[in-house]
């Protein structure tokens, strides 16, 4: 099953040959065409009006900070959560036009940011050495994606938008302060098993 398709149906970047097995597969695979059902409701919940109040940091046990921001309803933010782990996880593709950042022992990770008003957005981290990576909009949608070989491991990162303004992951929760008055999310990679 062509589970890989269903990202790229929703992101608009299907060829008119994998149109057609997408629709194949809906069609004869009652569990592919839920999912995909599933994911659109998702996506829809995705372009919702944002919140503009961001509740405060949250204190959890001794050791971590989040700072969740949401959306409006609460219901929503469950559902960019859970679409953006789908996209991350379950549908990665590598990034054609990158050379893989760590060589061995490394799996696609696909970053998704939703900046409908941006021109430029580009990605940067502990992972690039802290040097901005260009993402694509996929099909003017709002939606920027790029894709990144990461080997297991704790990493921290932002989006640079317009080359101005750094802003954290809105669908990561974990947290943590910048040296410049900004904030890095935080993602932990795990390997493949």
């Amino acid at each position: 099953m062509k589970d890989y398709l269903i990202s790229m149906f929703i992101d608009n970047e299907l060829d008119l040959d994998e149109k057609m097995m997408f629709v194949e597969t809906v069609h004869g695979d009652r569990r592919f065409k839920d999912e995909t059902v599933s994911l659109i409701g998702q996506e829809k919940l995705l372009r919702a009006d944002m919140a503009t109040r961001v509740p405060a940091a949250v204190q959890i046990g001794a050791a971590k900070t989040f700072t969740l921001h949401g959306f409006r309803p609460l219901a929503a933010f469950s559902a960019v959560l859970a679409l953006a782990t789908a996209l991350f996880f379950l549908y990665p593709r590598p990034a054609k036009h990158l050379a893989p950042i760590a060589a061995r022992h490394s799996m696609p990770y696909r970053f998704v940011v939703y900046l409908p008003h941006a021109h430029r957005t580009q990605i940067t981290g502990s992972f690039t050495g802290w040097r901005p990576l260009p993402m694509r909009e996929i099909a003017q949608t709002g939606y920027w994606v790029l894709t990144l070989n990461l080997s297991a491991g704790e990493y921290r990162y932002s989006y640079l938008v317009d080359s101005a303004k750094h802003i954290a992951d809105p669908t990561i929760a974990t947290r943590e302060k910048d040296d410049f008055g900004g904030e890095n999310s935080i993602i932990e990679v795990k390997n493949a098993t």
